[in-house]
């Protein structure tokens, strides 16, 4: 057994502790379209769900406490057609208080971690609206959001590097 001695110990305090609460989470704008039950679309019919999502965060006025939002879309088809069953848009928000973050690794942690945290309260309300809606619940896949932000990250390299060339 090998003892750690005191100058091996202090480089893991002198790290900044990371700390972050959710402060409140809430709907800040939803909709559920069942457009089958409009157009009296009859027979078994089996559905194709597309799911669209995107992440967007902003500073308060208040010190060290941000906005993030995940904004997703569902649309629902009919396989093999183009019918629309349903259509299923929510704009879900989380306010956090978040310490210890280098100012260089915010971004990502606003767009990474926070989501994260508000997903499983977004499945539910997605789950509760399509089964109230008339449908079989929707019980949405996790969302990898360190892939999205990377594919993000990569859309925006991109689309400068597009700017670029036609200057």
């Amino acid at each position: 057994m090998a003892d750690e001695s005191p100058e091996e110990n202090t480089g893991a305090q002198a790290a900044p502790q990371i700390q972050m609460r959710v402060l409140g989470q809430f709907i800040r704008d939803m909709s559920f379209e069942n457009v089958m039950a409009q157009k009296s679309v009859s027979g078994d019919v089996q559905p194709e769900i597309s799911v669209q999502v995107n992440l967007d965060a902003k500073k308060r006025a208040t010190d060290h406490q941000y906005e993030v939002s995940i904004k997703l879309k569902l649309t629902s088809k009919a396989k093999g057609m183009e019918d629309v069953l349903f259509l299923c848009e929510i704009d879900y928000c989380g306010l956090f208080h978040v310490e210890g973050v280098p100012e260089d690794q915010m971004h990502p942690f606003l767009m990474i971690e926070c989501p994260r945290m508000l997903f499983p309260f977004l499945r539910r309300i997605v789950s509760d609206i399509t089964r109230d809606g008339g449908y079989p619940p929707v019980n949405l896949d996790n969302i990898d959001f360190v892939a999205l932000y990377r594919n993000e990250l990569a859309r925006r390299q991109a689309a400068a590097q597009a700017q670029k060339t036609e200057a």
